[in-house]
């Protein structure tokens, strides 16, 4: 089967070759959207070029702002509600309510940034965009 993009023909196109809900899981695991085996960062934001296991191009993603966008969204839904329940509840000490919803808050932030990276990443390659379906890539 061959399709045409806007990056040009790619044969064997199609959804059931790249199912979005296997690429997720692996982005979500910081793992290689195509085999899930080879590590998809290096170090803690940066993507790799190229998979490590089955050298699929990398390279081509533009996650830019998005993960930082999507992190500050999810811990803010989670903490805003949290701290207003916890502050008209039991009345903490202000510095003490301030120590662990900061705490609590950066944590969260840095669990959630790389695996929403990984995300982004998988959902671009699973969809084909940026690059990621082209046939003819330069290895």
């Amino acid at each position: 089967m061959t399709d045409i993009t806007q990056n040009g023909p790619v044969t064997g196109a199609g959804p059931e070759d790249r199912p979005m809900r296997r690429s997720l899981l692996r982005g979500w695991r910081r793992r290689c959207p195509s085999c899930g085996e080879g590590a998809l960062l290096e170090g803690y934001l940066k993507v790799r070029a190229a998979c490590p296991a089955c050298g699929e191009d990398l390279h081509h993603h533009r996650a830019d702002d998005g993960p930082a966008y999507l992190t500050i969204l999810i811990v803010g839904h989670i903490i805003a509600p949290t701290l207003l329940i916890v502050f008209t509840t039991f009345r903490p000490q202000p510095l003490t309510l301030f120590a662990i919803f900061a705490i609590g808050s950066v944590t969260l932030s840095l669990y959630l940034l790389p695996r929403l990276k990984g995300l982004i990443v998988a959902t671009q390659w699973a969809k084909r965009m940026h690059g990621f379906g082209e046939v003819d890539q330069p290895r």
